[in-house]
């Protein structure tokens, strides 16, 4: 069994709490590592660590900062197959789907790399009698990131790149369920140039947590994961003074127009609903069918849905992998309870799904729900897995409207010929 272990200024540390947590192989149901639970102590020492290292690093010119990121881009390149398959094994999801969250990080990486430009001040002449006014940007010092389980490389690197191209140390305190990922990065950023101690990998629950809150070196706070938590970042951040950004859930809309072109509306929705096991925030759990397009769009939705290939990730002919956890496997079944419960009508049922070799996996098959209402908690909640729920409307005025009124309602795409259609439907979406 692998033992994992925290990363701090530039060298390998074994916890010291005597707190640990279960990697598992989701594939297999199997424990494949165990990873420390930092303690306050363990947190506050790399902080110390960081706020040592970081003023030499704020002092070095953007333009040799951004030679870093483009060293780091080109590791990341070379290390490609190494991290999608690492990210896979803890994870579930397959090679291509863990492939593409290692590259959309690395895109912000590239966007970094533009840091001389983008941190350019500004100087106004004469803003009044006798005065001139200059603007600079300057580092903060010491940063932290929370990252959820879904995008173990994705997410880490849209937080501590930028953060480390403005010249700020950055303390990274990445999920417990696939840590591996989030350490590799941090190897390959010092392998790229960045000096020991600028990135540190903290791993931890709550305990870790509530310490970056309260820890008065660090001077901002980023978040993604679920909304109660969110708002308990946010709340504790700002009570301790700190700039914060926390990213909650959220429930996302796809519109099908009458006038479509279905199959692209149907090939549209299996990767946006299906992708990555529905567990990403952007996941398109909702359609919405307007009109009398609704039967005909959940008769060519279940069969692919039904057809779907669900396998270990590192299988090459899997479609969609695994959940990550068995905790959240029987989450994801009890919505599915409830939506039957709540009378919608279950489509495509992926709750008994069984593979051979692998019956201890944390698998379920796509699901799809049909005639769902608006006041059901299927609707109104956040699942986080392979379900999609059909809701019909008869109007394009009741698609907007019903997507307006969601509490979580976020990302949204309508499916139209209409170009005026869509540029109405944009305008409306608030």
């Amino acid at each position: 069994m692998q033992e994992l272990t925290h990363y701090i200024d530039g060298t390998h540390i074994k916890g010291t709490s005597g707190r640990f947590a279960n990697v598992m192989n989701p594939a297999t149901g199997e424990i494949q590592g165990k990873v420390p639970l930092a303690s306050k102590d363990e947190l506050y020492n790399a902080v110390s660590v960081a706020a040592k290292a970081q003023p030499a690093w704020g002092a070095v010119n953007p333009q040799r900062r951004a030679r870093v990121m483009m060293k780091f881009v080109d590791l990341l390149n070379r290390d490609m197959q190494k991290l999608a398959e690492t990210l896979s094994r803890e994870h579930g999801k397959t090679i291509p789907d863990a492939a593409g969250d290692v590259q959309r990080g690395l895109e912000v990486v590239e966007y970094c790399i533009g840091a001389p430009h983008l941190l350019k001040g500004e100087y106004t002449d004469s803003a009044g009698p006798g005065i001139d006014m200059y603007s600079m940007r300057q580092a903060l010092g010491v940063t932290a990131g929370i990252t959820p389980f879904n995008f173990p490389a994705m997410i880490p690197m849209w937080m501590f790149a930028p953060a480390i191209a403005c010249g700020n140390a950055f303390i990274l305190k990445p999920s417990e369920r696939d840590p591996s990922v989030p350490l590799m990065l941090a190897e390959l950023m010092e392998e790229a140039g960045l000096p020991k101690g600028i990135l540190q990998v903290v791993n931890g629950d709550k305990e870790s947590v509530d310490a970056i809150l309260t820890n008065k070196d660090i001077k901002a706070v980023s978040f993604v994961g679920s909304t109660p938590i969110a708002k308990y970042i946010y709340e504790n951040s700002a009570k301790n003074e700190k700039r914060v950004q926390a990213l909650g859930g959220a429930k996302n809309h796809l519109v099908v127009m009458p006038d479509c072109d279905l199959d692209g509306a149907v090939n549209g929705l299996m990767g946006a609903a299906y992708g990555s096991a529905g567990e990403r925030c952007m996941a398109q759990s909702v359609a919405v069918a307007v009109g009398d397009i609704g039967d005909e769009l959940v008769s060519r939705l279940s069969k692919k849905a039904e057809a779907l290939k669900v396998g270990p990730g590192m299988d090459k002919s899997s479609e969609m992998g695994p959940l990550v956890t068995k905790e959240h496997l029987e989450k994801v079944k009890g919505y599915v309870d409830l939506g039957v419960k709540e009378g919608a009508k279950l489509v495509v049922d992926g709750r008994n799904l069984k593979l051979q070799g692998y019956e201890n996996g944390f698998y379920i098959g796509g699901c799809l729900f049909d005639h769902v209402k608006k006041d059901m908690r299927i609707y109104k909640e956040e699942i986080f897995g392979p379900v999609l729920s059909v809701v019909r409307v008869k109007t394009f005025e009741e698609a907007t409207k019903l997507i307006n009124d969601h509490e979580y309602g976020n990302g949204v795409s309508i499916y139209t010929r209409d170009g005026d259609a869509g540029r109405t439907f944009a305008s409306k979406i608030q």
